[in-house]
């Protein structure tokens, strides 16, 4: 392969005092090779029905007529690089990507899968026998795939989220049984509603919900969450929502796909919060990946204002029954036009009506905040944001003129070698450093961006996540000063 001093990234690299982390690339799996551990795991059954599966979410080679009268949405094709056949080959073979890293300018990747990320968290398979073969045997080969090369890159494992049961069986497995160092969980499971008759007049009832495990979800995830905490892993997220809401386009994938992973990572992100999952487990820290971190500096902000107009003391200026009347019917008497003066009676009536009212006022009550400040140390500490290069917004983060109480959010790099968005890998850090170049972010955000919130993430859990390997020594200095 080339030398490293060709690349623009490998240059940077090298004028930098401090390592880079990837947070996110991906490796694209070797399916016959994983075809093997399915049957191991699963028998030639399980086989048979993966490709049922896969053969069912085969809906690229419909027809526009047949797309349009059945609603079916256009998801991207053609998602791995090809005409680079250096880096479509580097995505599936740990050797060969281990000795490209230099020249990427990479010290070290946490590596996520790619047909694996299809098949299990977006938002993952219905059937549950083979939901759970197929984690087992994607876990399995990519212990041994990557075993050799730990000393750069880790993959991540993959858990099933349909049930706690399911998710803290496999994160034993893969923890304690493979060694997995990172986990990745699906950002919602979409349930069926048991009810689906037409309400309200006819219009048709919903027939699913997503649940994001933390407000309005059938099950209690605080298991899940402990278990984390115990196995000394962050939960990570790379889920979509193409096919929900606005992103279902029946002709245009990109359409449908920007901006769908960081919908995807709010989701999640508000639910855990409302939730109060980073209340009952403050060391928890959870990272949403591919998404950007725009949406979370908006929602960071929209968190706080929404407190402070619709926290449990300030809704009571919204109740109809503290309007003075007599004062408002003075003000109608002088200011109001003669149609008004009219129908006041009518208004009386309808501006001091009683409303409607849930039991529970309190949409923070899981959060118990008390002032404004709380929403900062139950945010800004437990959530992580992967940020490919190439997005100028990743300078938001470290805004501390904007964002509210001077917060910098915990943006990471996340490459995302191996998949479309990444032309050649050997730009990614070129890519990134451009913000530097801009003067829009300072020498120490970019530390920060590209190297020390990936380690405060996983050592944050565990404080050996990188020993052993190449930024072990670095890692010890990053959280030895946080």
């Amino acid at each position: 392969m080339g030398a490293a001093s060709t690349s623009r990234s490998a240059e940077i690299r090298a004028n930098l005092n401090h390592p880079v982390v990837d947070a996110d690339g991906h490796y694209i799996e070797v399916t016959p090779v994983l075809l093997d551990y399915i049957q191991q795991v699963g028998g030639s059954g399980a086989i048979e029905r993966y490709g049922e599966y896969f053969v069912s979410k085969d809906w690229i080679a419909l027809s526009p007529d047949v797309r349009r009268s059945t609603g079916v949405t256009a998801i991207p094709w053609w998602t791995f690089p090809s005409l680079n056949t250096v880096d479509r080959v580097t995505a599936s073979l740990p050797r060969l990507l281990n000795e490209r890293l230099d020249e990427m300018g990479l010290d070290f990747t946490v590596l996520y899968p790619s047909e694996g990320l299809m098949a299990i968290t977006l938002p993952g398979m219905d059937d549950d026998e083979l939901r759970r073969v197929v984690c087992r045997a994607l876990n399995m080969y990519q212990a041994d795939v990557f075993g050799d090369y730990s000393e750069r890159m880790t993959p991540a494992a993959v858990i099933p989220m349909h049930t706690p049961q399911e998710a803290i069986e496999e994160l034993e497995y893969a923890v304690r049984v493979l060694g997995a160092k990172a986990v990745i969980i699906a950002g919602d499971v979409r349930r069926p509603l048991p009810h689906s008759e037409p309400q309200h007049g006819g219009t048709p009832a919903f027939t699913h919900y997503s649940d994001s495990f933390g407000i309005d979800s059938d099950y209690d995830y605080d298991p899940v969450w402990a278990k984390c905490i115990e196995l000394k892993v962050a939960p990570t997220s790379h889920s979509g929502t193409m096919g929900l809401g606005s992103r279902q386009s029946v002709s245009r994938a990109m359409y449908n796909h920007i901006g769908h992973f960081g919908a995807a990572g709010e989701a999640l992100c508000k639910s855990l919060f409302f939730g109060g999952v980073t209340r009952r487990f403050p060391s928890l820290k959870f990272a949403f990946l591919e998404g950007g971190v725009g949406w979370a500096c908006t929602l960071y902000a929209d968190m706080i204002a929404h407190w402070e107009k619709r926290n449990a003391k300030a809704i009571q200026r919204c109740d109809p029954a503290k309007l003075d009347w007599p004062h408002a019917e003075r003000l109608l008497n002088e200011y109001g036009d003669a149609a008004t003066l009219l129908k006041i009676d009518r208004v009386r009536e309808l501006w001091t009506a009683p409303r409607s009212a849930p039991a529970e006022r309190d949409d923070w009550s899981q959060c118990e905040i008390e002032a404004a400040e709380d929403i900062v140390d139950l945010f800004v500490p437990n959530f992580f944001f992967g940020c490919e290069a190439d997005d100028s917004i990743n300078a938001w983060a470290f805004n501390t003129k904007v964002n509210p109480f001077g917060a910098r959010m915990n943006a990471m790099l996340g490459s995302d070698i191996g998949h479309w968005d990444v032309t050649d890998m050997t730009t990614v850090i070129e890519e990134a450093y451009e913000l530097v170049e801009r003067e829009l972010l300072s020498d120490e955000d970019f530390e920060a961006f590209v190297f020390a919130n990936a380690v405060r993430l996983h050592a944050g859990m565990n404080p050996d996540f990188f020993k052993g390997t190449v930024v072990e020594a670095d890692a010890a200095r990053v959280m030895a000063g946080s």
